[in-house]
């Protein structure tokens, strides 16, 4: 990570660092060979993505929405939501993402910015709604049978009295009938994207 990645400062959020990928392909490669893969997944953790921007400068705007809460970052990847839910005043944060490689970015991540979060393996969508106060999910919604769950899951964890925040561009799979309470012009990279500035609204469930 340290070698295919640079620390570099995330736009429109003023303060937040992440080790961003500089050769996809560079990285790609590396991380089949770390993992032991012939076809290993996009390094998705190596890039902010579009909901999660979404999410981040919504945190930055509201930070009320997790100062003194209990907050779980889901499918973390960079950490970033993580990382500036800890900064706009949280008092536990746990990052979760099934993929070992993005688990060990979020640590990374959030040591360079200074902050305290727990990251964790465990698959939380197979589990009862956690006991936190706010669940934040930025772009978990372009994996049909993924999204399904993780949308099933956020359902139970809103009926249960747990504030959700879902930060999404407008994927396939992000469901009807939820409540829109932003949107926001991020930066992004052809990386991953088909435009270098994309919308991204921040929605939550009724």
């Amino acid at each position: 990570m340290r070698r295919t990645t640079r620390l570099q400062d995330v736009p429109d959020l003023p303060g937040i660092r992440l080790h961003t990928a500089v050769d996809v392909t560079l990285l790609w490669h590396a991380t089949g060979v770390e993992l032991g893969l012939d076809d290993a997944p996009l390094p998705y953790w190596a890039f902010p993505w579009p909901g999660g921007l979404a999410v981040a400068r919504h945190l930055v705007a509201h930070p009320e929405l997790v100062a003194g809460r209990r907050v779980v970052d889901l499918g973390t990847g960079s950490g970033l939501c993580a990382i500036v839910a800890a900064r706009c005043g949280a008092v536990a944060v746990t990052a979760v993402d099934v993929d070992p490689i993005a688990r060990a970015a979020a640590d990374l991540n959030a040591s360079a910015n200074g902050v305290d979060i727990a990251v964790t393996r465990r698959d939380v969508v197979a589990e009862p709604p956690a006991d936190v106060d706010v669940v934040l999910a930025g772009d978990v919604s372009y994996e049909e049978s993924m999204a399904s769950a993780i949308h099933r899951w956020l359902a139970l964890a809103s009926a249960a009295g747990v504030t959700v925040l879902v930060g999404d561009p407008g994927r396939t799979y992000l469901p009807p009938g939820l409540a829109r309470l932003a949107t926001y012009e991020v930066h992004s990279t052809r990386e991953i994207e088909d435009a270098t500035r994309k919308r991204a609204s921040v929605f939550t469930l009724r």
